[in-house]
């Protein structure tokens, strides 16, 4: 496992509720959902190698 890095996050309690509600449904902790979106979109983008499963496969996503 890779060493993580720990910080704070500020953010709106709506904003927090609906990315409760969408890491329940997607059987994740608020956590590992805030990782997986960051992740994603780091590979989106072109600034992180998408050599690991993140949950990609559940969308229908290939690696690249």
């Amino acid at each position: 496992m890779a060493n993580k890095k720990s910080f704070v996050l500020r953010i709106d309690e709506d904003v927090y509720k609906a990315l409760e509600k969408w890491a329940s449904d997607d059987f994740r902790s608020v956590n590992g959902q805030i990782e997986w979106l960051i992740s994603l979109q780091l590979k989106n983008a072109g600034r992180l190698k998408a050599d690991r499963d993140d949950g990609n496969a559940k969308l229908g996503k290939t690696k690249k």
